[in-house]
């Protein structure tokens, strides 16, 4: 496939649309203002995205650097570094200044992701992973932050096809999930079946054992942990799709328990 065309253009397309929608909110919106995530303002949640997409421009543009400067990271074996300098840098900002780091880290990122193929190898925090898995995987992170933003300014956002990008990232993490919490990962998944927003349905492991249905939206709020599991519209079938949702974790880290 050449780069940035087909299937890839599309994802990389949903990338930025998923961005421009935040960055509506953020017009008018105090960085300082409390999010639902515990001890994380609004401007936390922009800068989180923001490094984290000059992460990604790095690891596409200069693998070796990136590599470098993440086993510099891990012999100084304090992790939280990561987290904690980059909040500061944010907090140090206004508003204005703040939404341009994240516009510009956003764009530089697609315009690099644009230049390379979808199944090419990139390096990130754990395995290497293809381009088109870091671009839903930063899709996904974007659509969870921009969640927190939308609930801390109390928006009511209009689910998307977008969506599936999301859901796909939650259904193929079913294993990370377990061993994330250092559980041996069933033999198969379940089946998953959604609803979408435009009233279709979207189909996972059609021969799974067990089966999780439900809302393609409050699936996608599962997995990405902004919402707690009995606020939800999800069934599970069996033991195998039960214990998964209570345990499911579409993002990279230590395992957390999610929202209460």
């Amino acid at each position: 496939m050449t780069p940035g065309t087909g299937e890839w253009g599309t994802l990389l397309d949903d990338l930025t649309a998923e961005w421009a929608e935040l960055d509506e909110w953020l017009e008018d919106a105090d960085p300082g203002r409390a999010t639902p995530a515990e001890g994380w303002s609004i401007g936390d949640q922009v800068s989180h995205l923001a490094f984290f997409d000059d992460r990604e421009y790095e690891a596409i543009t200069d693998p070796d650097g990136f590599r470098a400067s993440l086993a510099a990271l891990l012999s100084n074996g304090d992790l939280t570094a990561l987290e904690r300098d980059h909040l500061a840098r944010g907090r140090s900002m206004g508003p204005a200044e703040l939404r341009k780091w994240l516009a510009h880290s956003r764009r530089r990122m697609v315009d690099a992701f644009r230049t390379v193929g979808p199944a090419t190898r990139l390096p990130w925090y754990g395995p290497d992973m293809s381009a088109r898995s870091g671009a839903t995987a930063r899709l996904m992170e974007t659509w969870a932050h921009a969640q927190d933003v939308a609930d801390a300014l109390g928006v009511t956002r209009v689910p998307s096809l977008r969506l599936r990008h999301v859901a796909h990232l939650g259904v193929v993490t079913f294993g990370w999930s377990h061993v994330n919490r250092g559980e041996t990962p069933p033999d198969r998944a379940p089946t998953v079946e959604l609803v979408s927003p435009d009233g279709g349905t979207w189909e996972w492991n059609p021969d799974g054992d067990g089966a999780v249905r439900g809302s393609a939206l409050d699936f996608c709020l599962l997995v990405t942990q902004r919402r707690n599991r009995r606020e939800l519209d999800l069934v599970a079938e069996g033991t195998t799709a039960d214990h998964w949702l209570d345990i499911a974790q579409a993002f990279a880290g230590p395992a957390t328990e999610g929202r209460s």
